[in-house]
């Protein structure tokens, strides 16, 4: 088995979905007391989300290099950025590292071509929604993205950060997401992505006859298949 590098803590409440799955599946593939072998660097969110909001990426991509150079030479011989939003500086840290990094949204188009999604609704921060970092990386794999309009995102991405990222699970805000995912599909949306590593703990598959792609889950699952590949 390889060893994992996670960087985490952004924020922590899914930072520990990825723990929990991730050994999981670990356990389901090779049985017995097996887990995984990882490492993990946990980062001060909140350091984090002020740059965000200043629009310092650059600040936060120095925080991240940081923090993957550490873990690489903890040891990893894999890298998962555990956030959708901050691989708008996956490049950068890409090339400040020897070690290959496993893309979120790569993972998810893999995904969606599997299962032949060409056209997907889209759900996340506002970052991740309305820049071009995560869209573009799935419409160059042919598959068209649509994104909520301007009054659902104000509402999915505040629920993020005064609620998810707290740990706070709202019936209101689960109600909002749910009629903003079948809105979606009403505009064509094969399918889903809950592009926030948080979206997942508000709503889950079984909320919706609409197809959800949770990119928490789609993420940890290829990392284990990698490094547990002969």
């Amino acid at each position: 088995m390889k060893t994992l590098g996670l960087l985490g803590g952004m924020s922590w409440e899914s930072t520990q979905t990825y723990y929990r799955l991730i050994n999981q599946k670990v356990k389901e593939e090779l049985g017995g007391l097996h887990s995984a072998k990882l490492i993990l660097y946990s980062i001060d969110f909140a350091e984090i989300e002020v740059l965000q909001r200043q629009g310092d990426w650059q600040a936060t991509a120095e925080i991240l290099i940081n923090a993957a150079t550490s873990t690489e030479a903890a040891g990893a011989d894999l890298l998962l950025i555990c956030t959708n939003t901050m691989h708008k500086v996956a490049n950068q840290i890409e090339q400040a590292i020897n070690i290959p990094l496993l893309h979120i949204a790569d993972a998810t188009a893999q995904a969606l071509k599997q299962d032949a999604i060409t056209s997907v609704g889209l759900l996340g921060t506002r970052f991740t929604m309305e820049q071009a970092f995560y869209r573009e990386r799935l419409e160059q794999q042919g598959i068209e993205v649509l994104i909520p309009n301007d009054s659902q995102r104000e509402v999915i991405h505040s629920v993020i950060y005064q609620e998810l990222c707290l740990g706070v699970i709202n019936p209101d805000s689960k109600k909002a997401y749910l009629e903003i995912v079948e809105s979606l599909a009403a505009r064509g949306a094969q399918g889903v992505i809950l592009g926030c590593t948080e979206i997942g703990l508000l709503i889950q598959r079984s909320d919706t006859s609409v197809k959800l792609y949770d990119t928490t889950e789609i993420h940890a699952n290829q990392a284990v298949n990698i490094i547990l590949k002969e």
